[in-house]
């Protein structure tokens, strides 16, 4: 981590040194200045959005997972624009562009679904969906014991998945 942070820092002052060459040093200091205090004012307004999504949904009795992991992504997005530096700018503002920002949370949802028990991520993101396949078992890829699918003539059977040694 300190290796990342260290490359991380020297990238940005090779940018800022690039930028500050090309347009000069007080337009260089001026982009990095106005993109942190873009990030200062989007950082609150992405704060409370995730904050009424996560409200609206609990109150509406729907998994809440899926407006934290937006909220989240909105976040760290703005944090990164509000962070002094032109990549970390970049990357902040690329994080909040629309397309870019459901990529992430897609990624975020299937870390979070992956590291907690599949009962937390039911509780946060729903039900999952499971594809059924007809014909002979296959072996599972990892030794998962919550993967397996019931299938009744070939349609789905509706079940949840437990998880061995938990109650």
């Amino acid at each position: 981590m300190p290796l990342g942070l260290l490359l991380a820092v020297v990238l940005e002052l090779a940018v800022f040194v690039g930028v500050g060459r090309a347009l000069g040093f007080g337009a260089a200091v001026l982009l990095v200045f106005a993109a942190s205090l873009l990030g200062l004012v989007l950082l609150r307004r992405e704060g409370m959005r995730a904050w009424r999504g996560f409200r609206s949904a609990t109150q509406a009795g729907q998994p809440p997972g899926r407006q934290v992991t937006d909220g989240l992504v909105g976040l760290v997005g703005a944090l990164l624009l509000a962070v002094p530096g032109l990549v970390s700018g970049l990357v902040g503002l690329l994080l909040l562009v629309p397309p870019l920002r459901r990529l992430a949370r897609s990624g975020v949802q299937r870390t979070a679904e992956r590291r907690v028990s599949s009962m937390v991520a039911g509780d946060l993101f729903g039900p999952r969906t499971v594809r059924v396949r007809q014909g002979a078992p296959q072996p599972a890829p990892s030794p998962q014991p919550e993967q397996p699918v019931v299938v009744d003539g070939g349609r789905a059977i509706e079940g949840e998945i437990i998880e061995p040694g938990r109650n």
